[in-house]
C-alpha cells in the first residue's frame, strides 16, 4: 500500500498529479492494496494545489482533510475517509494545518489504512455538484481586489497569510499585508492615511494597526506588513519603517561613511571595494577586527556610542552606515514605543506596560482583547492588560525562531551573551524598589520580602547564570581504537532552540527567573507565559530586557490564560521545550501535549505536600521560628512550604502553644507598610479555596486551634491558621492548601521509622525538613526522606548555586545550580576519523 499527499501543507504543488508530472495508473494500481492519497480540503471541494488557502479566500466555514482512493483524475477518486472542523474568524494556513489539519490527519491516515487491513474501507465515488478547482496561489495572482466587501478582503488576506502573501501598490512600492482581522471593535480610524490605488477609501495606520476598508465601507485591521525589500514590520509603523529602510545622507554624513568606509578597506585588505553589499564577516573578519572596527569608529566620530553588538546587527557596509547615521543623529525613532500604566504607590512612580511584548515590541493582543489585573490588597482594578491569543503565540514564536536562527543571539560570543545578561541583572538591581512595590500591588507580596527574595533572588539568579555563559562545554570521549583505525569522540553543549516558559501566581518575578536566566544562559530564545493574575512584573522585566540591549525576539511575554496560551505554547511545533512551574494536573496535561505535539524536552516542577519532622531534641526556639517560617512564608504561598508538621509526642503541646503565642504577633496589613508581614492572598479564588479547605478540615475532626477565616476587611486577606489532630486519611493531610495553614500530627516518641513511613505516604516529592540536634539522626533521616531538597535545621534556605526540583508527581528537572542548564541544552556526539 502508498500512502501520499496531494497537496503540501502551504498549498505548494500536488506530488501525485501536476502539469509536469504524471503518474501511470499501472503504478497506482501496482501495490497490493492499492493507494490512497491525503487531500486537505472536504473534496470535492476545492480540487487541486493550494486548497487550504483556496478554503479561508471562499469564507467556507467548515474545512477539513479528504483521504481517497488514488485515481487518474484530478484529486477526483473515491472516497474512504473526510474529517472535518470549523474554520474561525481569524484561522490563517498555518493555524488552520497546525490545529487541525495536520494532528488529526495523521491520525486519520492511520485510521484509513487500518480500515483498509481489515478490509473495511469504503470506496465513496465523488459527487460532482459543489465540485471547485482552483488553481495554485503564486505571488503574482496574490494582488488584492479592493472592489470587494471587507470580509471577502479579510479572506483574501488570510487565505494568503503566510504563503505567498496578499499584497497591493501603496506608498510607491508593493506591499504585503499578514495576520488580518475583522475584529475592529472600538478600534476609530484616527491617524495617518495611506492611499491604495483602487481601493474605496485611503487606510489609516492607527496604533493597533492598519485599518483598510471594503467597498461596503467596512473596515478589516491588519497588524503585520512586509515592504518591498523584504523586510516586516508592525503595520502601525508603517511610514516609520519605511522612514527607516534608507536614511537619505548630508554632504557631511557621507563624508563620514567615505572614512568608514577606508577603515573597512584597511581591516578587510582581500577586499578589492566595499560596496554597500560587502558583508564584513563573510569578507574574512573576525571577533578582534570587531574591536578594531568599533574603535575606529569611535576615533572618527568624536567618541560616539558604540558596541561590538551593532557591527553584528548590521554585517554590511550599508546597513552599517545606515546604524551609525542613526546613532550620529540621535534618532530615537527606532526605540520602543512603550504606552504604560502610570500609578503613584510607595513614594514612587511606577511606569507599568501592559501590552503583549512581541519582537521586541509592545503590542495589543488580536483583536485588542484585554482583561482585568487586580490588586490582591482592596480588590481594585490596577490596569487593563492585553489578553493573548493564539495568533499572538504563533507570532511570538516565530519572533523567537527568526532571533534563534538568523539574528545576533546566535552569532555573539557565550561571553558577549553573558555580558548582555550581567547587564540586565544591573538595570533590574536598579529598579529593584519599582520590582518590589508593583509586586506587592499585582501579587500581594510583602514589599520588604519582595524587595529581598521576588526581586533580590531574581538578581542574583541572572548574575549567577551570566557567569555560566562562557563556561558551558563538552568533553572529549576516548572509543574503540581498533587500530588503523585512530578516532577522536567529543561532545557539544547546544542550545536547544525557542522554549517556553510558563510561570505560576506565587512569585511572578522570581520563577520567571529562575527559569529564563538559565535558558537564555545556554543560548535560546524564549516566549513567556506569566500567571495571567500577575502578569505585571514579567512585563517591566520585558522592558528591562530592552534597555540591556537583549536583542528583539530573544525574550517574548505573553499573558493570557494557560489554557490558551499556554496549551498552543505546550502544541506549537516550532517550540523544542517547555519549562512549567504549577499544579501537578496542569503539568500531565502539558507532558501529554509535548508528546504529541513533536516529543518537546520537558521539565516541570509541580504540587508539593512537603513533611517537617521535629523531633524533641531539636532547639525547640529555632524550631519553633522556622516552622512558622516553612508554612507562613509568603503567606503559604510557596512551593516547597511544609505542609504537615510531625511533632514528637513529649514536645507536641508545648510547640503547638508556643507557635499559637507567635501567630498572634503576626500583623496582618497592607504589603507595603514596613511593619507588615503577612499580606493578602493573592487572587479571591484562591481565597475562596483556603476558606474551603479549612472547613473540610474541621468537618473530618481536626481540631482548629486558631484562624480557618478571612480577615474582616478589603482585599482577599487570610488568617494564619493552625490543626492538630490531624490523621493520616484526613484531606489537610494529603492534599497542598498553598496557604497559611500549618497542619501538625503527632508521632510516638522515639518513632523515627513510623514518621518517615508517614512523611514518604504521599505521591508528591518537592521538599522536606528535620529539626534535630543529633547528626546521625538527621543523616539517616534525610537518606530516607523521598524529596528533592531536604532541610536540616533551617528551611527555605534555598540559594541560586543549588538545584531545586522534586521527585515523584512533584515533577521532573532541576532550576537554580549548573543542573539547570541541562534542561535548556541538548548534547551532540561529533566523531572523527583520522
Amino acid at each position: 500500500m502508498e500512502c501520499r499527499c496531494s497537496s503540501s501543507p502551504a498549498g505548494g504543488q500536488r506530488g501525485r498529479l501536476c502539469p509536469t508530472q504524471f503518474i501511470p495508473m499501472e503504478i497506482i494500481s501496482a501495490p497490493r492494496y492499492g493507494s490512497i492519497i491525503y487531500h486537505p480540503s472536504l473534496l470535492p471541494r476545492h480540487r487541486g494545489a493550494s486548497s487550504i488557502n483556496w478554503t479561508l479566500i471562499h469564507g467556507d466555514k467548515k474545512a477539513g482533510f479528504t483521504i481517497f482512493w488514488a485515481d487518474d483524475g484530478l484529486d477526483t477518486g473515491d472516497l474512504l475517509l473526510q474529517k472535518e472542523c470549523d474554520v474561525l474568524p481569524d484561522d490563517t494556513v498555518n493555524t488552520l494545518y497546525s490545529r487541525f489539519l495536520f494532528p488529526e490527519g495523521v491520525k486519520g491516515m492511520v485510521q484509513a489504512v487500518r480500515l483498509i487491513a481489515e478490509g473495511k474501507a469504503p470506496r465513496l465515488p465523488q459527487p460532482e455538484e459543489g465540485a471547485t478547482y482552483e488553481g495554485i496561489q503564486k505571488k503574482e495572482t496574490a494582488r488584492i481586489n479592493w472592489e470587494q466587501p471587507a470580509e471577502a478582503i479579510h479572506n483574501w488576506i488570510r487565505g494568503n497569510d503566510k504563503v505567498p502573501g496578499a499584497w497591493t501598490e501603496a506608498c510607491g512600492q508593493k506591499l504585503t499585508f499578514f495576520n488580518s482581522t475583522l475584529n475592529t471593535a472600538g478600534l476609530v480610524p484616527e491617524g495617518e492615511a495611506v492611499p491604495i490605488p483602487g481601493a474605496h477609501r485611503p487606510g489609516v495606520v492607527t496604533k493597533a494597526g492598519l485599518l483598510l476598508f471594503g467597498n461596503d465601507d467596512q473596515m478589516l485591521l491588519v497588524k503585520n506588513i512586509q515592504l518591498e525589500d523584504g523586510k516586516m514590520i508592525p503595520a502601525s509603523q508603517l511610514f516609520r519603517g519605511m522612514d527607516n529602510s534608507a536614511l537619505e545622507l548630508t554632504e557631511e554624513e557621507l563624508a563620514t561613511a567615505e572614512a568608514v568606509r577606508g577603515a573597512w578597506k584597511r581591516i578587510l585588505p582581500s577586499v578589492p571595494e566595499v560596496d554597500d553589499s560587502t558583508d564584513f564577516f563573510k569578507s574574512g573578519a573576525a571577533s578582534v577586527d570587531v574591536v578594531r572596527l568599533v574603535e575606529e569608529v569611535k576615533e572618527l566620530c568624536d567618541g560616539m556610542e558604540l558596541e561590538n553588538e551593532d557591527v553584528y546587527m548590521a554585517t554590511t557596509f550599508g546597513d552599517f552606515i545606515q546604524l551609525l547615521v542613526r546613532k550620529l543623529r540621535g534618532d530615537k525613532e527606532s526605540e520602543c514605543v512603550i504606552d504604560y500604566v502610570e500609578k503613584a504607590v510607595n513614594k514612587l512612580t511606577l511606569h507599568m506596560p501592559h501590552q503583549l511584548f512581541i519582537g521586541g515590541e509592545f503590542v495589543d493582543a488580536e483583536g485588542a482583547r484585554t482583561y482585568e489585573t487586580i490588586n490582591p490588597t482592596d480588590g481594585s482594578v490596577i490596569c487593563q492588560v492585553a489578553l493573548a491569543q493564539v495568533s499572538d503565540v504563533d507570532k511570538a514564536v516565530a519572533a523567537a525562531k527568526d532571533a534563534f536562527e538568523h539574528g545576533l543571539w546566535g552569532r555573539i560570543s557565550a561571553r558577549d551573551r553573558g555580558r548582555l545578561l550581567y547587564r540586565l541583572a544591573d538595570l533590574m538591581e536598579q529598579h529593584q524598589e519599582e520590582l518590589a512595590t508593583i509586586e506587592a500591588l499585582d501579587a500581594g507580596a510583602v514589599y520588604t520580602l519582595a524587595l529581598k527574595t521576588h526581586v533580590g533572588m531574581s538578581i542574583q539568579t541572572f548574575r549567577y547564570f551570566a557567569g555560566w555563559c562562557d563556561k558551558i562545554q563538552g568533553s572529549t570521549i576516548p572509543i574503540n581504537q581498533a587500530r588503523p583505525n585512530r578516532n577522536l569522540t567529543l561532545t557539544r553543549r547546544e542550545p536547544i532552540g525557542v522554549c517556553g516558559i510558563v510561570i505560576p501566581w506565587n512569585y511572578p518575578l522570581m520563577m520567571l527567573s529562575w527559569k529564563t536566566a538559565a535558558c537564555l544562559a545556554a543560548g535560546n530564545t524564549v516566549v513567556i507565559k506569566p500567571a495571567q493574575v500577575t502578569p505585571l512584573t514579567a512585563l517591566k522585566f520585558a522592558e528591562l530586557t530592552l534597555k540591556a540591549g537583549i536583542p528583539k525576539g530573544v525574550v517574548n511575554i505573553l499573558p493570557g490564560s494557560g489554557s490558551l496560551v499556554g496549551q498552543r505554547l505546550s502544541d506549537h511545533p516550532d517550540v523544542r521545550k517547555i519549562g512549567f512551574t504549577g499544579s501537578t494536573e496542569v503539568g500531565k496535561h502539558i507532558m501529554k501535549s509535548c508528546a504529541l505535539s513533536n516529543v518537546k524536552k520537558v521539565s516541570l516542577e509541580l504540587g508539593g505536600k512537603s513533611p517537617l519532622i521535629i523531633f524533641s531534641d531539636c532547639d525547640l526556639s529555632r524550631a519553633v521560628q522556622m516552622g512558622m517560617s516553612a508554612v507562613f512564608f509568603n503567606k503559604g504561598e510557596n512551593c516547597i512550604a511544609a505542609g504537615r508538621l510531625f511533632v514528637e509526642n513529649s514536645i507536641h503541646d508545648q510547640f503547638v502553644q508556643k507557635v499559637v503565642e507567635e501567630v498572634g504577633k503576626m500583623k496582618i496589613g497592607n504589603p507595603l507598610d514596613r511593619d507588615t508581614n503577612h499580606g493578602p492572598q493573592n487572587h479571591q479564588a484562591h481565597l475562596r479555596k483556603l476558606v474551603e479547605y479549612c472547613q473540610r478540615g474541621v468537618k473530618e475532626g481536626a481540631t482548629l486551634v486558631c484562624g480557618g477565616n478571612q480577615v474582616p476587611r478589603p482585599g482577599f486577606f487570610f488568617e494564619p491558621t493552625v490543626f492538630t489532630d490531624v490523621e493520616d486519611h484526613m484531606f489537610i493531610a494529603r492534599e497542598e492548601s498553598f496557604g497559611p495553614i500549618m497542619i501538625i500530627s503527632r508521632f510516638a516518641d522515639g518513632d523515627m521509622d513510623t514518621v518517615l513511613s508517614r512523611a514518604n505516604a504521599t505521591e508528591f516529592g518537592l521538599a522536606s525538613g528535620v529539626f534535630t540536634r543529633d547528626i546521625n539522626k538527621a543523616l539517616y533521616v534525610s537518606d530516607k526522606l523521598e524529596a528533592g531538597t531536604v532541610f536540616i535545621n533551617t528551611y527555605n534556605k534555598t540559594d541560586v548555586a543549588a538545584p531545586f526540583g522534586g521527585f515523584k508527581q512533584s515533577g521532573f528537572g532541576k532550576d537554580l545550580g549548573e543542573a539547570a542548564l541541562n534542561e535548556y541544552l541538548r548534547v551532540k556526539t561529533v566523531t572523527f576519523e583520522y
